[in-house]
């Protein structure tokens, strides 16, 4: 795609260019290019696909790569002494320091690696375009003085740079998933607060500390930076750990034969797929998630599982009373209020409902009915039943953001 075209493109130009004119301060090259490649080696793993989001942290999995690479594009001086490196050295050591960390991750199928060093490339190149031709011809110099208006200049570069950055992320994620582009960037720029702040800090840190006390600040500042990217990664393990819990939890009425197998599982993924489609923000759709799974956990108390584990033939009292016992049972595991408040309130008529409820109360009718509908147009039956339904039982626009989301997956054909 045209993002991966101009990565290539830049990084050749860049290599062509470096071997033509030769390496300039191979050493401090070399001592940036290794702390890239360590940033990278140590990586966490990839953000989660296949219609899962992305939590906190996993937006950038190397964090202490992204701050040495940037910290390398604003680097104007090393222990007092002018840098002589340019943009077209900038880049082909964050590329080939780049290649070298995630040689390891890619031979063990850790994509989406091309992705990753596509933004990096890109968005070090333009901060390293805007940067290095002005510090070595002298004109940032005239127009920004040494002083407290240096570092502020370099942070709103930095702040430049991100947003680059987020603007390829989302296209990225929206050529690879078929997600809408707004909600995935207002995703990225969101998630900018978190390790995005802290990335640029320390790339400005790195830079302005090597201008005075040379190379020796690269292990004293990234420290910190690597001991933020470990507790991240004791953070992601526990919210996976957190979510397998439930899921394991989820099916508890599958293993008793009150629903079909892996219908929880289908409706948590479609149910996020189409809040994803609407629109919501990260953390509704984790909760989102969340409740689907657990949706049907009420129909433990009945005496006799339902036909299919389908409970919209049930009168609407008895589908109040499993839908408030299932709250009940959610109340007790820990997980957010909001994810009860969605079990709990799958009775009630879709008008009465939040939009999370009614994703789950639509994509599980669906599963339903496109399981009782057999064969290659058993799905196009069941959105058909689900618009005729739309008067009463479910909404609209609901219904029709599932309805691309199945177009997209090609699961309509």
């Amino acid at each position: 795609m045209g993002v991966h075209g101009a990565a290539a493109a830049l990084a050749c130009w860049a290599l062509g260019r470096t071997l033509w004119e030769g390496l300039g301060e191979p050493g401090v090259a070399l001592a940036f290019g290794v702390l890239i490649a360590v940033g990278e080696l140590v990586r966490w793993g990839p953000a989660r696909t296949g219609g899962r989001g992305r939590g906190p942290g996993e937006r950038e999995s190397a964090p202490l790569g992204a701050a040495g690479a940037l910290a390398y594009a604003l680097l104007g001086e090393v222990g007092g002494q002018p840098s002589t490196h340019g943009v077209p050295q900038t880049v082909t050591v964050v590329v080939a320091a780049g290649l070298v960390g995630l040689v390891p991750h890619l031979a063990l199928g850790r994509g989406p690696a091309l992705d990753h060093l596509a933004r990096r490339v890109l968005t070090v190149g333009f901060a390293a375009t805007c940067f290095q031709p002005l510090y070595n011809t002298g004109r940032l110099t005239e127009w920004v003085a040494k002083g407290p208006v240096y570092p502020l200049f370099l942070i709103g570069l930095l702040a430049l740079t991100a947003l680059c950055d987020a603007v390829l992320a989302a296209a990225l994620a929206r050529a690879r998933t078929g997600w809408p582009y707004g909600p995935l960037l207002r995703d990225e720029l969101r998630a900018l607060i978190g390790i995005g702040s802290a990335i640029c800090a320390t790339g400005v840190v790195i830079s302005l500390a090597t201008a005075v006390a040379g190379l020796w600040a690269l292990p004293v500042f990234c420290v910190p930076l690597l001991l933020t990217q470990f507790a991240f990664r004791r953070f992601a393990a526990v919210r996976t750990t957190y979510r397998q819990t439930i899921a394991s939890l989820a099916r508890s009425t599958e293993i008793a034969g009150y629903t079909p197998h892996g219908h929880a599982r289908r409706v948590a993924a479609l149910s996020r797929a189409v809040g994803r489609e609407l629109g919501l923000r990260e953390p509704d759709l984790d909760v989102l998630e969340y409740a689907a799974l657990m949706h049907d956990i009420g129909q433990l108390s009945l005496l006799d599982p339902v036909p299919a584990g389908a409970t919209a033939p049930l009168p609407p009292a008895e589908q109040r009373r499993i839908a408030l016992l299932g709250g009940a049972v959610v109340r007790q595991t820990g997980v957010p209020a909001e994810v009860a408040v969605i079990v709990e309130r799958q009775a009630d008529p879709y008008r009465d409902q939040p939009v999370t409820a009614r994703i789950v109360r639509t994509v599980n009718a669906y599963d339903d009915l496109a399981g009782e509908s057999a064969g290659p147009g058993g799905a196009l039956r069941a959105l058909e039943r689900l618009r005729l339904a739309t008067a009463h039982d479910h909404e609209p626009r609901v219904v029709e953001a599932l309805a691309r989301v199945l177009a997209r997956g090609g699961r309509t054909v």
